[in-house]
């Protein structure tokens, strides 16, 4: 398995590069734009090696984030090695996981090649792991402009199972008074009705 390479960057094309280590060229392929250094330079990428009865592609990251978020989006049952990476390059690692954790699926369909049900299905298999890791790391909550990603937040820092969230949050029926608050009372009934 090839976890990490490190060495100089001699070929970058749109979204293929050639990482050139010890003499021995590695074909990599990268969300477009992910990596900042330009043709000579040492580059440090984290890889994803995909096997096939045909090939054996390795796909690379600047970061080990990037790495384990499209490691993850491999789990989720019609996402394939390219539809992730094109997820990647269009969104960014911290904008795919903003999308998630928010709910927007506008923002992830907009990734070309993932349709509505695709999104939806990140959103219900990534979206409670994403938050608990995003409330763990301390960072600011994420909302968009659907109060159920609060309540999704809020549902995750208590401990709740990400399943546990998904069916309360699929009870709610969003009324244009809703607000946050409401909806977590709403939310924390229907669990409390569950068990």
């Amino acid at each position: 398995m090839i976890a990490r390479l490190r060495g100089r960057m001699v070929a970058l094309d749109a979204e293929v590069m050639v990482v050139d280590v010890a003499g021995v060229g590695y074909r990599v392929l990268a969300p477009s734009g992910a990596f900042t250094q330009r043709l000579g330079d040492e580059v440090v990428v984290h890889t994803h090696l995909a096997v096939r009865e045909d090939a054996l592609t390795l796909f690379g990251f600047p970061d080990v984030a990037a790495l384990q978020l499209f490691e993850r989006l491999l789990g989720v049952n019609g996402v394939g090695p390219k539809l992730a990476l094109a997820a990647l390059a269009g969104l960014g690692a911290d904008g795919l996981r903003d999308a998630i954790i928010a709910e927007d699926t506008r923002a992830l369909v907009s990734v070309p090649g993932l349709g509505r049900k695709t999104a939806q299905r990140l959103i219900l298999e990534l979206g409670g792991n994403l938050v608990v890791e995003h409330v763990a790391a301390g960072s600011a909550p994420v909302a968009g402009d659907d109060p159920r990603a609060e309540v999704r937040l809020a549902l995750a820092s208590l401990g709740y199972e990400p399943a546990e969230i998904a069916r309360a949050l699929q009870t709610l029926e969003l009324q244009p008074t809703d607000d946050r608050d409401g909806l977590l009372r709403k939310a924390l009934q229907s669990l409390a009705g569950a068990s």
